[in-house]
């Protein structure tokens, strides 16, 4: 897949970035978020998958660890074993996307093309560890994780991070619960940080799909005290034909302690997109979105002290080729 758009910001932010944004980063320009190649193979017993690619999305993603510098161009790289014997029970080791959250960071699997508040400042991206995979009775499937951490595929501390993930699918409906536990401070096993998503995915006809999402975080800290950070996001999307799309996203985050954007704040999110299928495999989708803090927390041009609200429109076009089922 490629991925890239052009955003006009009209704050005319004079660092040139959007702000609180994580993949539609860059304002007032063309720009290439992502290119990938992805090469999977369905255990039978044994299987691996593997995302590798390049832009500003790898960058992001990777942002904030040390690790070492090759590994940036990894979305995603795991070899799993699934024998007829376990009876559906998979083990997977590597780095993996993580279970929580509604979004994806695939454009094109998405409602909208800009990923939520909840998505970008609440959740984890990825895990390197081991998962194991286990269905019970027809309709819930359970994971255990252990793992690195949040983001980084080597350790930042002697501790590990632990997942607890249940999907309960239905017919039209998905209903996600994911739980993270573990010290995520560098050099320090002291703070244990705690992450609870919950989601439910509706297709309630052909055309009409929605979610809904909650995040509570509380990240303790290594010294007294904690930072809680928590939000909700719904979004719907209605399909018009075969070729045309228009989804909406209504969210509200409540960065308490200032301890996921930095500022404390209460923030909302307004977000229209509309999208044509120009072919099979080339999509475009135009958005306009609204961000609103209750701090002067964005920039804006000849305004030092900032502003509350950060309007932005964006055109995108994303280019996805894949195997015929």
């Amino acid at each position: 897949m490629l991925d890239g758009y052009v955003d006009k910001n009209f704050n005319d932010p004079p660092s040139g970035f959007n702000g609180l944004r994580n993949f539609d980063v860059r304002s007032n320009m063309p720009h290439i978020s992502m290119g990938m190649i992805t090469i999977d193979h369905s255990p039978a017993p044994f299987g691996f998958h593997l995302d590798v690619g390049f832009g500003e999305t790898f960058d992001i993603i990777h942002s904030g660890n040390r690790d070492p510098e090759a590994w940036k161009y990894f979305k995603q790289a795991y070899v799993s074993v699934k024998p007829k014997s376990w009876h559906g029970v998979e083990l997977d080791a590597g780095e993996f996307v993580s279970s929580a959250g509604a979004e994806v960071i695939e454009t094109n699997q998405n409602f909208n093309y800009s990923r939520s508040l909840i998505y970008v400042w609440a959740e984890p991206y990825s895990h390197t560890g081991f998962r194991l995979q286990y269905p019970i009775g027809a309709h819930f499937t359970g994971s255990f994780q252990v793992v690195n951490g949040w983001n980084n595929v080597e350790p930042i501390n002697r501790g590990k991070t632990y997942g607890f993930t249940g999907a309960y699918a239905w017919k039209k409906v998905t209903w996600n619960h994911n739980y993270y536990v573990g010290p995520e401070h560098a050099g320090t096993t002291r703070g244990w940080r705690n992450l609870y998503d919950t989601n439910v995915a509706v297709n309630q006809t052909d055309n009409l799909s929605w979610y809904l999402n909650f995040d509570y975080v509380r990240d303790k800290n290594v010294g007294p005290g904690a930072s809680q950070w928590a939000g909700v996001a719904g979004a719907a999307r209605y399909a018009i034909g075969k070729k045309y799309a228009v989804a909406a996203r209504l969210e509200f985050f409540n960065d308490r302690d200032g301890g996921s954007t930095g500022t404390a704040q209460t923030l909302k999110e307004f977000t229209l997109t509309g999208e044509y299928k120009l072919t099979s495999w080339l999509i475009t989708r135009a958005e306009f979105r609204t961000d609103w803090s209750d701090h002067s927390f964005f920039e804006k041009k000849n305004q030092p002290t900032g502003v509350t609200t950060q309007p932005t429109v964006l055109l995108g076009l994303i280019a996805y080729l894949a195997p015929k089922k």
